[in-house]
């Protein structure tokens, strides 16, 4: 017997049929061929939505002539939101018909970055997602026009905010990301609304995109509150590196309230806390990013900001299958709002 309940293929000819269009407008709308007026295409994209219609890839590729794989170059690094990154990306284009080529970079340069790039259009890639967190100025990147750039929370050089105006040079480039400068804003805020007269900060490593960002959450904050800045203690992202980092800060007068860049760091600023023979959130309280799995299974929880990597990339995705089968969104950038997780780390000051 056959299987039971299964249910039957979306054809092009039914989305025409609930269009109240022809099949051959269908496969335009679906191609990205032009001759379709918006109105039109409007109605043909609500139906396919409405159906759950998915072309089928390899006949796509015959129409359009493109290759049904999406380049991305992402760093040599376990690091927690670099790799959430690539899953998700990974995760998000299953069933979609594309396939996923990854170049992994290994250097800090900008052509370390170009050659992963170049690797990758040697593929006839149909669009290239770009997760290099190392903010060198894609601009400088030579990039075959035409092709579809994705880019993760990446911005113009000296531009930390990617809804700037000029984050984007290329016309067919687009922005998204978690809003982490608002991300840092609301932890810096919540450490001050406790009583804390200043809060220090481990940034990450300098030149990185996400550094830049969560620095500049983080002294709007301060200035917003009447607060001078004190120094950045640059880490590396890794828990010792935040431990070197916070060692370094108890050494000055006075401090109460430390924001870390990321979990990580903020691991091992709870180190250094308790070796120094303070208490976490008691005498110093600590505040992480991105939310990683252990941060709530800590002796002491640890308060954070949660970066939602999952809705990130779906929805990025989502923008760049479009824009390379001749939908693109109507706006360049996108910022998914970061979320503040108080836990037990973060407490008035003595």
């Amino acid at each position: 017997m056959g299987a039971t309940g299964a249910t039957p293929r979306v054809s092009m000819t039914d989305v025409a049929r609930r269009a109240g269009v022809s099949q051959k407008t269908v496969s335009r709308v679906v191609n990205g061929e032009p001759h379709v007026t918006e109105a039109i295409r409007a109605k043909v994209q609500s139906a396919i939505e409405e159906m759950g219609f998915r072309p089928n890839a390899a006949a796509r590729a015959l129409v359009t002539r493109r290759n049904q794989r999406i380049g991305m170059v992402t760093p040599s690094t376990s690091l927690y939101g670099p790799a959430s990154i690539l899953e998700g990306v990974d995760g998000a284009l299953r069933g979609s018909g594309y396939h996923l080529s990854v170049a992994r970079t290994r250097g800090n340069s900008v052509a370390d970055l170009q050659a992963a790039v170049d690797e990758l259009v040697t593929q006839d890639i149909a669009g290239l997602v770009l997760s290099e967190p190392i903010d060198l100025g894609h601009p400088d990147l030579r990039i075959p026009n035409g092709l579809p750039v994705l880019s993760f929370g990446s911005t113009k050089a000296g531009s930390p905010d990617p809804s700037a105006t000029d984050a984007v040079a290329r016309p067919d480039e687009f922005v998204m990301g978690a809003d982490e400068t608002a991300g840092a804003r609301s932890a810096v805020e919540h450490l001050l609304a406790l009583g804390h007269r200043t809060v220090h900060h481990i940034g990450g490593t300098e030149g990185w995109s996400a550094t830049a960002r969560r620095i500049a959450g983080w002294r709007a904050a301060l200035s917003d509150a009447g607060v001078e800045a004190p120094p950045v203690v640059h880490g590396g992202w890794t828990p010792r590196s935040g431990h070197e980092a916070t060692v370094s800060l108890l050494r000055r007068a006075g401090v109460t309230a430390i924001f870390a860049a990321n979990d990580h760091m903020a691991i091992g600023a709870v180190r250094a806390v308790e070796q120094a023979g303070l208490r976490v959130s008691e005498d110093v309280s600590i505040v992480g990013f991105d939310d990683a799995p252990e941060a709530e299974f800590l002796s002491t929880p640890l308060t954070t900001v949660r970066q939602d990597f999952a809705e990130v990339t779906r929805v990025a995705m989502h923008r760049l299958v479009s824009t390379i089968e001749g939908r693109p969104p109507a706006e360049r950038h996108r910022l998914i709002p970061a979320q503040l997780i108080v836990r037990e780390s973060t407490a008035p000051p003595p």
